[in-house]
């Protein structure tokens, strides 16, 4: 089967963790964390339409300018989640450079602020100068963004401040029979873009599709249609390994096929682990285990490990496998 997502981190493991995602047959993609992005191109900057920050300390959303400047005359929307404050954070930003030439620039920004219970949400755009605008409130239930091919979560952990765990699942995997489809004498085409979307709708067996000049009930197509479980992507750094914030990882990442996450120390150092609210690779491997995860990528270590990071991974991987 065709992933729907193709998922990469863009530093090194003792730089700024910022995991890239591209959503494919879609001039889009994703970011989680937003820290150094200088080695992403500019094609790549500018598919990225929605950005997803775990806390704002300076080394996760440092390129936040960086990816202003690249997008700053797209006329799609950039949409910015993260933990409460996030709002201000791009208000600062925003207020930091003078804007009286762009007011005929498209560029429209969607913050959305993260707590517990509640989700807030500010405009700003370029053809007012980026005057902050403040929206309607709303309940958080744990979902920050929902489209038809799959849903983002972030479950509220600390660092000693706010910060966010993520996760990205596709709904179903869908994926065509070409032999079934040429059997039928059926054409490719944006047809089936819409034939994948009333799947995951669930639309009743007889709605009809017009198809090259046919009218065929979703009934009949069903069977050219491949249907897997979606995959799951999940992203967890800058965390105290304490038992709330161990519990609540699990739920948010439990089933991944990939878990990105950070292991800052050895478990050695638990006690330092614990002031700087980071997880030792220990940590990270058993929530990795306990969480059924597929497939561990590590990602984050302390700069004090450049000589021996294979500690690092060994400790991790060896939680990880562990019974």
């Amino acid at each position: 089967m065709k992933p729907s997502f193709h998922h990469r981190l863009i530093n090194r493991r003792f730089e700024d963790p910022c995991l890239y995602v591209r959503l494919l047959r879609e001039r889009r993609a994703f970011l989680f964390d937003i820290g150094f992005i200088g080695s992403l191109e500019s094609g790549d900057l500018q598919k990225i339409t929605d950005i997803f920050v775990t806390h704002m300390h300076i080394d996760h959303f440092t390129g936040f300018d960086t990816l202003l400047r690249a997008i700053l005359r797209r006329e799609i929307p950039l949409r910015v989640y993260g933990p409460e404050g996030i709002i201000e954070c791009v208000e600062g930003k925003l207020n930091g450079y003078t804007w009286n030439l762009i007011k005929e620039y498209p560029l429209k920004i969607e913050v959305f602020g993260i707590s517990e219970k509640e989700l807030r949400h500010s405009s700003f755009y370029s053809e007012n100068g980026f005057r902050r605008i403040d929206m309607d409130r709303k309940a958080f239930r744990g979902i920050v963004l929902q489209e038809p091919c799959f849903c983002i979560r972030a479950s509220n952990l600390s660092h000693g401040i706010p910060c966010l765990g993520f996760s990205l699942t596709e709904d179903i995997h869908i994926n065509i029979d070409k032999a079934g489809l040429n059997k039928m004498g059926l054409p490719v085409g944006p047809w089936l873009t819409k034939f994948k979307e009333l799947i995951r709708e669930k639309a009743p067996p007889d709605r009809v599709l017009s198809i090259d000049n046919r009218e065929i009930p979703l009934s009949e197509l069903m069977h050219i249609a491949m249907l897997t479980d979606g995959q799951k992507i999940s992203y967890l750094t800058d965390i105290s390994p304490d038992e709330e914030n161990i519990s609540k990882a699990i739920e948010l990442v439990k089933d991944s096929d990939t878990l990105y996450c950070e292991a800052y120390y050895l478990h050695e150092e638990l006690g330092r682990a614990m002031e700087r609210s980071h997880l030792t690779a220990k940590t990270t491997g058993e929530i990795a285990r306990r969480a059924n995860v597929k497939n561990l990528v590590l990602m984050h270590f302390s700069p004090k490990y450049r000589d021996n990071s294979d500690l690092i991974e060994e400790e991790a991987m060896k939680e990880y496998s562990s019974e």
